[in-house]
């Protein structure tokens, strides 16, 4: 989770992409990397989650996960206590999100 807080017109056009979809999905809900990727028709995975390390701060970052429905090693404790917060189903664990109930249609 980065602290970098770029106006949206020096950011690369990909990235500007990215951020726009994260700040649309709702409290409560999520997406996965591969999620948003597909959500825009471009980039994979990967490309999204390095948007989010370099630019995703000033985003609600926590609702974009793996594709298991975990928060990246580096800021799952962050992260969850967000999901938490908002109101988010997880699994029994309570290490993951529910993706079933939680995942984002884009609506």
């Amino acid at each position: 989770m980065p602290d970098t807080d770029r106006p949206d017109d020096h950011l690369p056009r990909f990235a500007a992409l990215v951020l726009e979809v994260v700040d649309q999905v709702p409290r409560g809900r999520v997406l996965t990397y591969g999620d948003v990727a597909e959500y825009l028709g471009e980039g994979g995975p990967r490309q999204v989650g390095a948007v989010m390390s370099t630019y995703g701060g000033s985003v609600p970052w926590w609702r974009v996960l793996r594709a298991d429905g975990t928060p990246a090693p580096q800021i799952a404790d962050r992260a969850l206590a967000e999901l938490r917060a908002e109101g988010t189903p997880m699994r029994p664990d309570g290490t993951r999100v529910d993706l079933r109930r939680a995942r984002w249609d884009g609506d």
